[in-house]
């Protein structure tokens, strides 16, 4: 049976401010990326374990690194000693790691971008767009995603560069990995936020960051942490489909090897919460999250769809928030 429960919001509150915070430098996502948690953390910050809250977790992961906000949230407001990151997105690892070991020099990249593309005009700065993207998307065969180089560098500017000038900031590629947003209409994008970028490359310190899918958690989970799963959205829609934003596929097939998974970390004692959007804001009587979660706590929280071609669909939906305790 689903179980539910309530949190008092200023006790929450209090515990968050007397929280040590050595690492709080003002850190946030540097990409706008399908299914980002910056509006829900004020929710989520609700529904962190309270072992978290009271510095008895010291190990953080999350296997769906995306844009990073609940990372960043964690790392900066709560006193845990190291983080794991991973994604099997390997254009979003290459440019964390560079933001980790080599932020000067990406700064020194994204500022040429800056300075190039603000003087186009506007049908110059559509040709320039096109021109970079047929260039990232070439690029990506000679790259070696396995092993570190100062070629990442550039790569990793690029991909910043096309996000803050691509239509709504949205990553999306097709099935064969090509990277096919349509040039944006901004009078003046940062491209590049130096004093964020140097933020992130700080909080980053205290991580790891890998190129794997979410199984490889198993492995590497040694206790004494918190695991927040953010996968791949579940199409709330028949016609939506999360391979609009990525060449890999995420089905039920594998939301419930997740869902198995969860059960196997728990009963590993770790602490867990898992969100996805809501099948019920198309059907409501679409149980599939609270059929395979039954074991646990179910939540659903009010959101906004923010990434959408047409504004008009950008409104409210549900979120689902699995936790195990």
């Amino acid at each position: 049976m689903t179980k539910s429960y309530s949190i008092n919001n200023e006790e929450s509150s209090n515990v968050l401010e007397d929280l040590f915070q050595p690492y709080n430098v003002g850190a946030r996502p540097f990409l706008k990326w399908a299914g980002g948690k910056s509006q829900l953390l004020f929710k989520f910050q609700e529904l962190y374990p309270k072992e978290l809250k009271a510095r008895r977790i010291k190990k953080y992961y999350e296997p769906f690194l995306g844009s990073g906000a609940v990372f960043f949230d964690i790392v900066q407001n709560f006193d845990i000693d190291a983080a794991f990151l991973y994604d099997i997105n390997e254009e979003l690892i290459i440019t964390y790691r560079v933001i980790q070991q080599d932020v000067n020099k990406l700064i020194d990249f994204l500022k040429r971008y800056q300075k190039t593309y603000h003087k186009l005009t506007k049908i110059q700065r559509k040709q320039y767009f096109y021109d970079q993207r047929h260039s990232y998307n070439t690029g990506r065969f000679t790259v070696d995603y396995d092993k570190y180089s100062e070629s990442w560098i550039p790569r990793a500017a690029q991909l910043i560069f096309l996000n803050k000038t691509c239509f709504n900031g949205l990553y999306r590629v097709n099935s064969k990995g090509e990277f096919n947003t349509p040039v944006g209409d901004y009078d003046k994008p940062t491209i590049c936020d130096e004093m964020n970028l140097l933020a992130v490359s700080k909080v980053l310190e205290k991580a790891t960051i890998r190129k794997a899918d979410f199984k490889q958690i198993k492995k590497d989970y040694a206790g004494d942490g918190f695991i927040y799963f953010d996968p791949p959205y579940r199409p709330i829609s028949k016609t939506a489909s999360f391979k609009s934003y990525s060449k890999h596929d995420f089905g039920d097939s594998e939301q419930l090897q997740l869902a198995e998974l969860f059960t196997r970390l728990n009963e590993k004692g770790a602490q867990l919460m898992l969100s996805n959007s809501d099948p019920k804001n198309i059907d409501p009587s679409d149980n599939f999250f609270d059929e395979i979660y039954q074991a646990f706590n179910i939540q659903r929280i009010p959101a906004k769809r923010m990434i959408n071609s047409d504004a008009s669909k950008r409104g409210e939906i549900q979120e689902i928030v699995i936790t195990n305790y």
